[in-house]
């Protein structure tokens, strides 16, 4: 048999590889771009964001747009080291990350159970899955001026806004995550007479985890979002607060060294969230 009739008639078990098994056909059948597999993507991810910032020093170097609009790196770091200095960087970064983390428990505990409702009671679902698509396409932001009138412009205002952006991706998902375990995973389940919790618990549970971790992860992303959003409408402290300050007194070094931290933040706790989603989805590697 020839090599090209063996590669049609893969399984379709083969077929729906893992993603590294993918890149690894690719690197096979297209050896000249095998140099990728050399380096790390980190690595190979530098060069861009180094460009950027080359580009950022030169335009800010020959004054293609002007300083009070375009402050040089160098100046967006010494602001940087003052704000840390003086406390003040950490200080609204502290009230930023009590305030992402509450909200996001909420709409995590909160998604979690209405997802597993809609994903095991199908009367539920029927009920209730109409009401929550329609609440899921309001952003964020539609909600504010109902919830200024009914609970003011305090902390409860950015929690259950927060809250609400966490809540819908971590719902959906864990529903889709539940409703597409396979029917055979169930039916082995019965054959070997698992209690209804031991279904849940063995089979159900452990399937639906991937789809469920995304939609935390994912629900984080968005809480993380909403933060700063609802921290530049309205608030008086956190690193929203300080982008809106900078921009009232034209301080651009300040509103760029706020932005770098919110960026560096949330990339670090989404990489901390995947750290976790390794250990948790280990067994996925074995082939399970």
């Amino acid at each position: 048999m020839s090599t090209q009739q063996a590669a049609l008639e893969l399984s379709p078990a083969t077929q729906s590889a893992s993603p590294k098994s993918t890149h690894v056909v690719a690197a096979a059948v297209t050896p000249q771009l095998r140099f990728y597999d050399k380096w790390s993507p980190r690595w190979l991810a530098l060069p861009f964001p180094l460009f950027l910032l080359l580009l950022w020093y030169v335009a800010a170097r020959f004054e293609w747009v002007a300083p009070q609009v375009l402050p040089s790196p160098q100046a967006v770091s010494q602001t940087f080291i003052d704000l840390v200095a003086s406390g003040e960087m950490f200080d609204n970064l502290k009230i930023s990350l009590l305030r992402v983390l509450l909200g996001f428990g909420v709409g995590l505990v909160g998604g979690l159970l209405l997802g597993v409702a809609m994903g095991l009671s199908p009367v539920f679902k029927d009920y209730v899955y109409p009401l929550f698509k329609a609440f899921s396409q309001v952003p964020v932001l539609g909600w504010l001026p109902l919830l200024m009138l009914l609970v003011g412009i305090d902390e409860a205002l950015k929690i259950i806004l927060i809250s609400k952006a966490a809540l819908v991706p971590i719902a959906l998902n864990t529903y889709k995550g539940i409703e597409n375990v396979p029917a055979r995973y169930v039916e082995v389940a019965r054959v070997l007479k698992f209690s209804r919790w031991q279904l849940l618990w063995r089979v159900i549970f452990p399937a639906a985890l991937p789809p469920i971790w995304n939609g935390v992860r994912y629900g984080f992303t968005h809480a993380w979002l909403a933060l700063v959003v609802v921290e530049l409408l309205a608030s008086s402290e956190g690193l929203g607060y300080m982008i809106v300050f900078g921009r009232q007194l034209f301080q651009l070094d300040v509103v760029m060294a706020a932005v770098v931290v919110v960026g560096a933040v949330g990339y670090t706790l989404d990489q901390v969230l995947a750290r976790v989603e390794v250990v948790l989805l280990g067994w996925r590697r074995s082939g399970f």
